[in-house]
C-alpha cells in the first residue's frame, strides 16, 4: 500500500496521541472528521496500523537507566534468542541491524545494578555470543 502525504500526517498525529479523537485530529489537519476515521478505518484494514501503544510520562520513570543493548547472536540461533528477549519485561524493543552487531535492544530497569543484572541475563540467552551496552544520558526528542 501506498501512504499518501494526508496518511503520513494522520499516522504523525496518531503518533503523538492515538486517543485524540477523530474531530481533534480532523481539525488539526484541516479535514473532515469522516475523512479522518475512513483513513483510519483504512489503514488499520489494510494492516498499516497494527495497534496502539501507551507511552509513559518521563516523570514515572525518572532516574531509570536506559540502554541501547547491542547483541551478537550465533548463526541460526536469532529466533531463539528474539524469543527469549521477548520475555524479558525490561527489553523495550528489540531491533535486527547490520554491521558487527546483530540485534539492538533498548533496556529500560530502575538503577545501574539493574542494567547489569539485565546485560547479564541477556549474554546467558542460548545464542547470545557477546553484548556491549551504551547508557542513554538524555533523549532530545521522540516521536
Amino acid at each position: 500500500m501506498k501512504i499518501t502525504p494526508a496518511d503520513a500526517q494522520l499516522l504523525s498525529a496518531l503518533r503523538e496521541n492515538a486517543r485524540a479523537s477523530t474531530a481533534e485530529i480532523a481539525r488539526r489537519l484541516g479535514l473532515s472528521r469522516t475523512t479522518v476515521q475512513s483513513r483510519i478505518d483504512r489503514l488499520e484494514r489494510e494492516d498499516v496500523i497494527r495497534g496502539y501503544t501507551v507511552r509513559v510520562n518521563e516523570e514515572v520513570e525518572r532516574g531509570h537507566v536506559r540502554a541501547h543493548i547491542l547483541i551478537t547472536v550465533l548463526p541460526k540461533q536469532m529466533p531463539a534468542v528474539v524469543q527469549a528477549l521477548r520475555g524479558m519485561p525490561e527489553v523495550r524493543s528489540l531491533h535486527s541491524v547490520s554491521g558487527a552487531h546483530d540485534l539492538v535492544a533498548m533496556g529500560v530497569v530502575p538503577g545501574v545494578a539493574d542494567m547489569d543484572d539485565l546485560t547479564d541475563r541477556i549474554g546467558a540467552v542460548p545464542g547470545v555470543e557477546r553484548t556491549t551496552s551504551a547508557v542513554i544520558l538524555s533523549t532530545k526528542f521522540e516521536r
